[in-house]
């Protein structure tokens, strides 16, 4: 299952972007075509996200439907797989959308997390 290792890439990002602040919610984009199945990706989230700053995280997929252009007759038109066919018969078709797959934002805390030992830290 490579969208474990996907996700893992996906946490370390956010973790280094959050820079010790808690993150809340992370939302990526998953395009149609990239071979990444969103319920795979949110259910290795979870497990990538233990022990991390994006423990706990909400993790939202936004699905960007694959489409194309054929440089043919110029009609654009959806795809679902990557079975690159116009309506007309041509294959010399350029892919404009569909394999996206990009984290878009994330919801971090306003202050820093504290040290796991914090509580034994004295003011010197």
């Amino acid at each position: 299952m490579h969208e474990m290792a996907i996700t893992q890439s996906v946490i370390d990002v956010v973790s280094e972007h959050a820079a010790g602040r808690m993150v809340h919610s992370v939302t990526v984009e998953v395009g149609a075509l990239c071979a990444v199945v969103p319920d795979a990706m949110q259910f290795c989230f979870e497990l990538a996200a233990e022990g991390t700053l994006a423990e706990g995280a909400r993790l939202d997929i936004r699905t960007v439907p694959g489409s194309a252009h054929c440089r043919a007759c110029g009609a654009d038109f959806t795809l679902s797989d990557l079975i690159l066919w116009c309506a007309c018969g041509s294959s010399d078709v350029e892919i404009k959308s569909g394999m996206e797959l990009r984290i878009r934002s994330m919801e971090v805390s306003d202050a820093c997390a504290q040290p796991a030992d914090a509580t034994n830290i004295r003011p010197a």
